[in-house]
């Protein structure tokens, strides 16, 4: 059974750091592309970060640019987005997602989503 499970979310101050992480089973991170989306209730979801199945193409949205990172480890079959210099704005649901290809700032298709993990950026 195809899976997507994030975790690593969580409270933390302006300026703090948290890394995300997607674990898949099911499939092999290996060829397929992930991409990291996160909606705040009342708002559109959109994409923060995506990665290609090679693991050579990266994309960012300009919100996020400088201050995240997302890579891939195919042996543990997982993805991370490593999060510094949060900002208030940060705060939302965080998701990853099976994805047709890597296309940031263009919208990406997504075909299976994990459920969710909070980021909360307060003092």
């Amino acid at each position: 059974q195809l899976q997507l499970v994030e975790s690593g979310g969580g409270l933390v101050q302006p300026g703090g750091s948290l890394r995300l992480s997607c674990a898949a089973s099911g499939f092999n991170l290996a060829y397929y592309a992930i991409g990291w989306f996160r909606q705040v209730p009342g708002k559109e979801r959109e994409g923060v970060s995506c990665i290609s199945s090679s693991g050579g193409t990266t994309n960012y949205a300009d919100s996020v640019k400088g201050r995240f990172t997302i890579s891939k480890d195919n042996s543990k079959n997982t993805v991370f987005l490593q999060m510094n210099y949060l900002k208030r704005e940060d705060t939302a649901i965080y998701y990853c997602a099976q994805i047709t290809a890597c296309l940031l700032p263009r919208p990406m298709e997504a075909h299976y989503w994990g459920q969710g993990t909070q980021v909360t950026v307060s003092s």
